[in-house]
């Protein structure tokens, strides 16, 4: 009989073993949310539980403005007053918007539908 493994040191919660994260996403896939600095809201339609873009990416932000990549990660279809866009936004950079002004991104009615009661359900089709 084998003995059984134990653990003799503490977890590094640095490090995110097996690829788990403990976060917990604030807002969900279709919600609208707007940019608690810069002058754009959009609709969520995917989450990272923690910062799954390029160094490259991450280094461009200033330093002083830089948020932890140890937090869930927003894909936004988003948009301002001049252009749309898609924007990757940390979950400290986010509020959620309950304006009810609709949103006119071209992608979003490909991903979801506008309900009746004013938000944005994802198409099964677009689910992975």
């Amino acid at each position: 009989m084998h003995e059984p493994l134990v653990l003799t040191e503490k977890v590094d919660e640095r490090y995110h073993y097996g690829s788990i994260s403990k976060h917990i996403a604030k807002f969900q896939i279709g919600q609208v949310v707007r940019h608690r600095v810069f002058a754009f809201r959009g609709v969520i339609f995917d989450v990272d539980p923690q910062f799954a873009n390029t160094d490259e990416w991450y280094e461009s932000i200033p330093e002083e403005v830089r948020p932890s990549k140890d937090q869930p990660f927003y894909h936004l279809f988003a948009e301002n007053d001049r252009t749309h866009y898609i924007a990757y936004v940390s979950e400290q950079n986010l509020l959620a918007d309950d304006s009810d002004l609709p949103l006119s991104h071209p992608d979003i009615p490909e991903w979801f539908d506008l309900t009746g009661r004013g938000t944005y359900e994802l198409k099964k089709h677009s689910t992975n």
